[in-house]
């Protein structure tokens, strides 16, 4: 019998005061860890339900019969449309708007980033100098035609990285630079980030997008080390701006039937305990100020994160995706 099975019966049991219900886009072996914690701290038993996709739709055709009191995501996208579907409710809490930055949470708080992390430039250590990339601009230099590997310009990640440069450069910029990096593509997109790292290390490319979790967990993975250390992390900025940043965030359900339980379990993960505890196992950046990053992330070196605020890019989602349709990116 499968665990989402199991879990699916779990969760239309009747909710129990001391429980939280999660639908979760990440796998919950990633946060197991701060879960269990949390359940020993607490005696709050956390049950996580794996939902890759159709989140909205599941959480919309239950209504206020849904067992799920919070969700997780991994991408500002895939929150909005939670957003947007009216399944969410916001939560007004002190320690939460204190431990987390306004760019990084909903002006309405709706939503709350838990971990952020930056979109960079994967790079061969053999065939790209240090400092060969320095902004998201460079990557439309003609000097890369040919040594270019990407995943879809549709994945949430690349659409939300087009979504920030079509802010900071306006649409006809942005189109431009579409086209010259699939003008630069060694192949046609393809794969996820940690494909594109292969791809390096195989020879078929010199440089990649990618997003920096993936390093750590290939880093940490005796099947995948060897892949992960033929790339160098380099961290571009926009001109005039910082380089382009993305959360894993958390958000309460209007059905939330363990209301209580679910905002101390969202507290609880914005803390600096909860915090160290992610930036450790996840190789994420801690969204709390002042929480160091694990020792690999900080041997990644310093960046400044760009400025602009996560709900900006994400009103600018749908037009950046006409762009990359405009240009047939994956064509």
């Amino acid at each position: 019998m499968s665990r989402l099975f199991l879990l699916a019966m779990l969760f239309a049991s009747p909710a129990l005061a001391d429980e939280v219900n999660i639908y979760s886009h990440r796998q919950p072996e990633l946060i197991q860890p701060l879960m269990d914690q949390f359940t020993a701290e607490t005696g709050i038993d956390v049950n996580i339900a794996f939902v890759d996709k159709g989140m909205a739709e599941r959480l919309k055709a239950e209504g206020t019969r849904s067992p799920a009191d919070l969700v997780l995501t991994v991408d500002i996208g895939r929150m909005i449309e939670l957003v947007d579907a009216d399944v969410l409710q916001p939560v007004d809490d002190p320690a939460l708007t204190a431990n987390i930055p306004a760019e990084y949470r909903d002006p309405g708080n709706l939503w709350f980033g838990l971990t952020t992390r930056s979109r960079v430039v994967y790079a061969s250590v053999d065939r790209v100098k240090s400092g060969e990339i320095t902004t998201y601009e460079d990557l439309a230099n003609p000097k890369w035609k040919g040594r270019l590997c990407m995943r879809s310009g549709l994945a949430d990640y690349n659409v939300a990285l087009t979504a920030a440069y079509l802010l900071h450069h306006g649409a006809d910029a942005t189109k431009i630079w579409l086209e010259a990096l699939k003008a630069n593509l060694a192949h046609k997109p393809q794969g996820v980030d940690r494909d594109q790292v292969k791809s390096i290390w195989s020879g078929e490319c010199d440089i990649a997008l990618g997003n920096t979790y993936y390093i750590g967990q290939m880093l940490n993975d005796d099947a995948e080390k060897d892949f992960a250390a033929a790339v160098r992390i380099d961290f571009p900025v926009f001109e005039g701006g910082g380089s382009h940043m993305n959360i894993s965030g958390i958000a309460l359900t209007k059905a939330a039937p363990n209301k209580a339980a679910a905002v101390k379990l969202m507290e609880w993960l914005s803390s600096d305990e909860a915090q160290k505890i992610y930036a450790e196992t996840n190789h994420e950046f801690p969204v709390k100020p002042g929480v160091a990053r694990s020792a690999l992330v900080q041997s990644w070196g310093p960046f400044t994160p760009d400025t602009l605020g996560l709900a900006d890019i994400a009103k600018a989602r749908s037009d950046a995706v006409k762009l990359i349709e405009d240009v047939d990116f994956d064509g």
